[in-house]
């Protein structure tokens, strides 16, 4: 069944992530791959993710295509203009791509080439109105297309936000992206369930699907850094003295996931797992939490 059909079946979906690597070795990240195959509905890839070098997701979506994964296609409005965006939307379609994750994109001195020059010719938003509008048969300028794209399309909102204002902000951008085409959103990673009731309570009723991020836990020093460092996300105290005090690290990682998981069923219609190359530990998860 493909990411579409699924999502409009209105089964609990499950959407997994990969990140290819600085390089032209692929074999690990296909085996990543297969390991989760017939457990989720389809595979991210991210695109040069944190402004780093890397391979480019395009031609990871392709691979996995062609081994009969659906994958999902992030695009990013950083390192491309309208012209370039369009182009390679277009030639994912003829590619046999037909998801697509839209994205504005980490600013350039946030990875490793910090000089490079950025583009956000585009953001998020205006990229899910052009893919509208190829979808429609027409480019940006208006011109007709030879053979069109019927791109599903989604984007990303962080239900973590800091404060009333910045979730405020998120409902706005979330609407916005609705009404510009966005079928369905992949949230930044959980791990409060009541505060993310809250946020779902917020926006029920939008026009879309939204599926709840976990990110899985690797470590103490994971937990406390991205609670320093990556916006939205906190990690409660409960879980890193968990973490902490575990003899079988990953063990917790995958009870936390699981608990996780089994508490979004009732409120979210789906989750997007972020194992950070422990795409072996999905299964089991996926097990566990009865999916």
């Amino acid at each position: 069944m493909s990411f579409r059909k699924a999502l409009e079946s209105g089964k609990f979906l499950v959407t997994a992530e990969v990140g290819p690597g600085k390089g032209t070795d692929v074999e690990h990240l296909l085996k990543d791959a297969q390991i989760v195959k017939n457990r989720v509905d389809a595979i991210n890839v991210t695109d040069l993710q944190s402004s780093v070098l890397r391979l480019g997701s395009m031609a990871v979506c392709h691979l996995l295509t062609d081994a009969g994964i659906d994958p999902v296609f992030q695009v990013t409005c950083r390192d491309r203009n309208r012209l370039a965006l369009q182009s390679d939307l277009l030639s994912a379609w003829v590619m046999g791509i037909r998801n697509v994750l839209s994205l504005t994109g980490d600013h350039p001195t946030m990875g490793d080439h910090p000089t490079a020059k950025p583009v956000f010719d585009l953001d998020s938003v205006t990229l899910l109105e052009a893919i509208g509008t190829l979808n429609a048969g027409q480019d940006m300028a208006g011109n007709e297309l030879k053979g069109a794209p019927d791109f599903l399309c989604g984007a990303v909102v962080n239900p973590g936000a800091d404060n009333e204002a910045a979730m405020e902000l998120q409902i706005m951008k979330m609407e916005k992206k609705i009404e510009a085409g966005a079928k369905f959103f992949q949230t930044q990673g959980v791990y409060d369930l009541d505060a993310f009731e809250k946020f779902m309570k917020r926006v029920e009723g939008f026009d879309t699907k939204v599926l709840g991020g976990i990110i899985l836990l690797k470590s103490v020093g994971m937990a406390r850094y991205m609670n320093k460092n990556v916006a939205g996300v906190f990690v409660p105290e409960p879980f890193i003295q968990e973490m902490k005090e575990a003899e079988d690290k990953s063990q917790a990682s995958k009870d936390i996931a699981v608990r996780l998981i089994k508490g979004m069923k009732d409120l979210c219609d789906g989750v997007h797992i972020m194992a950070l190359g422990w795409e072996s530990k999905i299964p089991p998860i996926l097990d566990a939490a009865g999916l």
